[in-house]
């Protein structure tokens, strides 16, 4: 049952998200000067760019910290873990 509920959350964040890339790259590209059809053009470029470059970074992020943690951190308790300087 919780994991349900999780799964409802984590969907209504994500379409919230996809939802608000989306109407700030359609508000760029009106302010830009862009109308017509060139604008859904231009839209959906820019939504889908976000999106990709988004779904790139996070786990890249996430393992980097990891990286970082492991790198400066000790794995036994009496060590001094690692100073960087």
């Amino acid at each position: 049952m919780r994991s349900k509920q999780m799964k409802k959350i984590l969907m209504i964040l994500s379409l919230v998200l996809i939802l608000s890339i989306a109407l700030v790259s359609l508000g760029l590209a009106y302010a830009g000067g862009i109308r017509g059809v060139g604008l859904l053009g231009v839209w959906f470029f820019m939504t889908c760019g976000i999106v990709v470059v988004l779904a790139q970074l996070i786990p890249a992020g996430i393992l980097f910290s990891s990286f970082v943690g492991a790198a400066f951190s000790s794995f036994r308790k009496g060590e001094m873990p690692a100073r960087a300087v």
